[in-house]
């Protein structure tokens, strides 16, 4: 579920909200990719991304770790606040992560 990996990752304190999603994968099918905003203070660079994944490694099990993390400035929310995974899943088929930089 992509709501457990949610859960571990906004453990981390740099993590101040995230979506989990499938993203095409030849070899597998499907693998999970993580979209974060940071939390104030955290710069989005490769030094946290590894630092994200080895969080990862250490609180989740192999077939639950995303495969890719992307960070972003913000989430696609329903009015309601509500994160809208479909239209980042629509971004990625696109080629583009909604926000992300």
């Amino acid at each position: 579920s992509p709501f457990e990996v949610e859960s571990v990752l906004m453990e981390h304190p740099a993590v101040m909200e995230c979506a989990v999603t499938g993203i095409p994968d030849p070899g597998r099918g499907y693998s999970l990719k993580a979209t974060i905003v940071l939390s104030p203070g955290y710069t989005a660079d490769e030094a946290l991304k590894k630092e994200l994944s080895h969080y990862c490694q250490d609180n989740l099990a192999v077939y639950k770790r995303p495969r890719s993390i992307v960070f972003a400035d913000q989430l696609p929310k329903t009015v309601s606040g509500k994160i809208r995974r479909a239209e980042i899943r629509q971004a990625d088929q696109a080629g583009e992560t909604a926000g992300a930089h």
